[in-house]
């Protein structure tokens, strides 16, 4: 009897012990090298020297599964210094992997070497790397694809082929040269001469149809296309011609799946579609095309489009690569540059899946509120110039709650954690605009922003609602604004001003879609919740690279939470050095 008593005892046991070792089997160090390279690269039938990764443009795609642990080595041979951000990734007590330039660490020096260290933690899908500082991510910048554990299917129909496409932006010019011309004139950087998918122009630019990116289809498959904006400072419409996309993933969360002709992607932001080809060879080819969103006014944007080719397997061909340029290719319907419509009909569908296996942990009580505007700006010329900004005595600058950020010398998280804040920064970021006025109404005659280093500081654990409000300063904008470090509920949004009476009533606290970035309207407000689990300095910041780089952008401070597994890790033996 006594035998018999301890065998399920003993078989639970070794049940644990295979389960264990089950686990850890599908999760695995995934080990990366990164070398920081120039390369000679080709497009409108020019070539310039620029920076990449492995002299890859775009750089390689990083894959890894969910729950394995990520190290990229990073060796920078370029002039210029250089940092890594993994967007997207929620970094969990690992800050010092998370990237950007002076506010997580120091960059990395010509001739140094740093190790990003990661683990993926219960997250699955489409994300994205860059670098992040400066302009550099106009090239530096590549895939991330985060597969299911082992054994773990899809919430959606197994596609038959997956590929990433990655919407980006090309200049003939050195954008390096180019940003610094703009800071030291205070006017607005030239504009993108192109837009490229893959790193490639296409067809519709001249002398550039050698360079396109072709999708080879075969009737009756299913495609998972992985879209990816990496363009510095604009949103893309996207459609295939004569073609339903199906959203089923937005920023790596699985959403309810919808069919849509076109869809909006804004920098930062990643959409997995299911593409579903015909059933029979179609005798046609099909341009996949991307082309700007855009409501500034007054002001330029590149308002020219990016194509691809979707072609299909000919059954009757020997060849598998041969492209049948008799064939009809068939363009899409794009929208209006400005068609708001579309954008807000098409965020309004998005909705989290919230079901058991992938619930929405929406935070249904708010610890702590804020309300940031973010929008345009000015800052006076120095003394004896003249600017070439909104007039020549001022320069163009941008805001959160009226407080451009200036980055340190030195990187905030180190300051944090050391204890040596002071000099620093402040820990007295204002939580709600320091001065009101009709937001999106007739603009204040003094637009003038301040400046200064000020954290907004958040004790571990805390839930919060942001509401994110555009200003009519210099025009109203969208804003794609991206918040390191965590995920957040987009709760509600509208236009206008915010209504803080109102709006709460119809906020969508059951299944709001769960992203890393969103597009704050232009001339509208969005709200999010998010819970503050996550300890350490996370940067949020508007996404179109010319406005961060004139100060929208902020950064969270959140503190340790009382137990081991609550507290910041210590920073890695060879965390760069300023």
């Amino acid at each position: 009897m006594a035998i018999s008593s301890r065998l399920p005892a003993a078989c639970s046991l070794l049940m644990a012990t295979l389960m264990l070792l089950i686990v850890q089997a599908q999760s695995i160090t995934r080990r990366y090298d990164f070398n920081v390279q120039m390369a000679n690269v080709t497009r409108l039938c020019a070539s310039k020297s620029i920076v990449t990764v492995n002299g890859e443009y775009p750089g390689p795609t990083l894959v890894a599964r969910e729950g394995d642990r990520v190290l990229v080595r990073v060796t920078n041979h370029v002039a210029h210094n250089m940092t890594l951000h993994w967007h997207g990734i929620r970094q969990l007590r690992s800050g010092w992997a998370d990237g950007p330039a002076y506010v997580t660490q120091c960059p990395i020096q010509t001739g140094q070497s740093y190790v990003y260290n990661f683990t993926v933690a219960g997250q699955r899908g489409t994300l994205w790397w860059h670098a992040h500082i400066s302009w550099l991510r106009a090239t530096v910048y590549g895939a991330i694809v985060i597969l299911p554990k082992l054994g773990v299917p899809y919430p959606f129909v197994a596609p038959h082929k997956e590929l990433p496409l990655l919407f980006g932006e090309w200049w003939r010019a050195d954008t390096e040269a180019l940003i610094s011309q703009a800071l030291r004139t205070g006017g607005a950087p030239n504009i993108s001469d192109a837009f490229t998918i893959n790193g490639l122009p296409g067809p519709l630019y001249n002398s550039s149809a050698k360079d396109t990116f072709k999708l080879k289809a075969e009737p009756g498959k299913t495609y998972l296309l992985r879209l990816i904006n990496a363009a510095l400072n604009d949103e893309l419409f996207f459609s295939v011609a004569n073609h339903t996309l199906t959203i089923v993933e937005v920023d790596a969360v699985y959403v309810k799946p919808f069919p849509v002709k076109t869809l909006i992607i804004s920098p930062g932001q990643t959409t997995n579609v299911l593409l579903t080809a015909k059933p029979f060879y179609p005798k046609a080819n099909f341009y996949m095309s991307a082309a700007p969103y855009s409501v500034i006014r007054p002001g330029t944007f590149d308002n020219t489009t990016v194509a691809g080719i979707l072609e299909y397997h000919n059954p009757h061909s020997a060849s598998e690569s041969s492209f049948d340029k008799d064939l009809p290719l068939f363009r899409p319907t794009l929208p209006r540059f400005n068609d708001t419509g579309l954008v807000t009909n098409f965020t309004s569908k998005l909705r989290s899946l919230a079901t058991p296996q992938y619930p929405a942990a929406v935070p249904q009580s708010v610890d702590r509120r804020f309300f940031f505007t973010v929008g345009l700006g000015t800052r006076p010329c120095p003394v004896n110039a003249t600017c070439q900004g909104p007039t020549n005595t001022t320069q163009f600058a941008a805001a959160i709650n009226n407080i451009s950020l200036v980055l340190p010398s030195t990187a905030l998280l180190q300051s944090h954690f050391t204890g040596k804040s002071r000099g620093v920064y402040g820990s007295n970021f204002p939580v709600l605009p320091l001065s009101q006025f009709n937001y999106t109404g007739v603009s204040p005659n003094n637009t003038n922003v301040a400046t200064g280093t000020k954290l907004l500081v958040l004790p571990f654990n805390a839930s919060v609602e942001l509401v994110m409000q555009d200003t009519s300063i210099l025009g109203i904008e969208s804003h794609p604004l991206h918040l390191h470090g965590f995920n957040f509920f987009v709760v509600g949004q509208g236009f206008g001003n915010y209504d803080p009476v109102n709006d709460p009533m119809r906020f969508n606290l059951v299944d709001p879609v769960e992203r890393n970035t969103v597009g704050v309207p232009a001339g509208g407000w969005v709200a999010i919740r998010f819970l503050a689990d996550n300890p350490g300095v996370w940067f949020m910041h508007c996404h179109l690279e010319v406005h961060t780089t004139w100060g929208l952008r902020m950064a969270w401070l959140v503190l340790d939470g009382s137990l081991s597994n609550q507290k910041l890790l210590p920073p890695p033996s060879d965390l760069p050095k300023c």
